[in-house]
């Protein structure tokens, strides 16, 4: 890329990002601490991508999502999963009128612009189906009719890793669907305490306004297009997927016996864009290696299946991506 054209994207990064500081403080007035959660789900509305949460209940999820929907003014809606969930009670339904003698279509909680999906892994398979069918499409049927969902549309999901009865696990083929995969941590000892100061009171708690619109978001999105990527930068994304496939060619032999499968294409397309994504709200114009490497472990870990041996070895995918981060070489 020419240093006349680099000068000119920095500019309009520049221009573009500049709500993204504004969008990171009202989020921060209304939540303590979780910074790493609020920009994932930051990468994850800017490169269009769904967002799995992962962590134990009261850790800011719901509250998290909300003052990101409420601070971009966009509509939302919060679903409970539960095992008597119908795919209808989430898309929507045909409703006979006796009167007039026809059907009319009455729309579901989906249409909205950012949806949260409680405790997914708590409803059948057939409601995760039409779920993610509509993450993947970003369309709805219903009867003969095809719905649009208007844009920016943002599924963000949440499962508890502590209770497993009752529930039912998402196929890797569907987790494959969400660009990343947070585990949210528990605040430090300091958030804990303003968390405490903040909210152990009564009456109306704090909500977050919109300071950013939907139209900024979209014309976001269509400026990560410009940012300029390194072919060697490329290459080591690509790298780092290959290596989850054919550990042994990347000194990773031992890694061989407790990979079942490795990532899927979709991982490196997700790299990509979540690096994109990442450069943007540093408010540059390029990515570089150390973008990559940030949000790696998110775009991975659950795109790879472990072998029972690394079952019996207590060893996870985190713990692969993360050898993988540290022996791939870095351009």
């Amino acid at each position: 890329m020419a240093a006349f054209d680099l000068a000119q994207v920095n500019e309009r990064i520049a221009q573009e990002s500049a709500f993204v500081d504004q969008l990171m403080e009202e989020i921060g007035r209304v939540v303590v601490g979780q910074h790493y959660m609020v920009e994932r789900l930051m990468i994850g509305l800017l490169g269009a991508g769904h967002v799995l949460l992962e962590g134990v209940p009261g850790l800011a999820k719901t509250l998290t999502v909300s003052s990101l929907a409420g601070s971009i003014g966009t509509s939302f809606q919060r679903i409970q999963f539960t095992p008597d969930l119908l795919p209808a009670d989430l898309l929507g339904t045909l409703i006979y009128n006796q009167k007039e003698n026809s059907f009319s279509i009455k729309k579901g909680p989906i249409f909205s612009n950012i949806i949260l999906a409680d405790e997914i892994n708590r409803a059948p398979a057939k409601v995760q189906s039409a779920l993610l069918e509509s993450m993947q499409e970003r369309q709805v049927t219903i009867g003969d009719t095809t719905f649009q969902l208007e844009e920016p549309f943002l599924v963000l999901a949440t499962q508890n890793p502590i209770e497993q009865e009752g529930t039912y696990p998402l196929p890797e083929a569907q987790v494959d669907r969400f660009m990343l995969k947070i585990v949210v941590g528990y605040p430090t000892r300091d958030e804990e305490l303003e968390i405490m100061r903040r909210m152990a009171r009564t009456g109306e708690k704090e909500v977050a306004r919109p300071v950013v619109t939907p139209e900024q978001i979209m014309s976001a999105r269509a400026v990560l297009n410009e940012l300029y990527i390194d072919e060697r930068v490329e290459q080591y994304m690509v790298d780092l997927v290959m290596a989850t496939r054919d550990p042994s060619r990347y000194r990773l032999a031992d890694l061989d016996p407790l990979i079942a499968f490795g990532a899927s294409p979709r991982a490196t397309i997700n790299l990509n864009l979540a690096a994109r994504a990442h450069a943007f709200l540093e408010h540059r114009a390029y990515v570089t290696p150390e973008d990559v490497r940030s949000i790696a472990l998110d775009v991975l870990r659950h795109r790879i299946a472990i072998t029972y041996e690394a079952e019996a070895e207590e060893i996870s995918s985190e713990h692969i991506v993360r050898r993988t981060l540290e022996t791939v070489e870095v351009p």
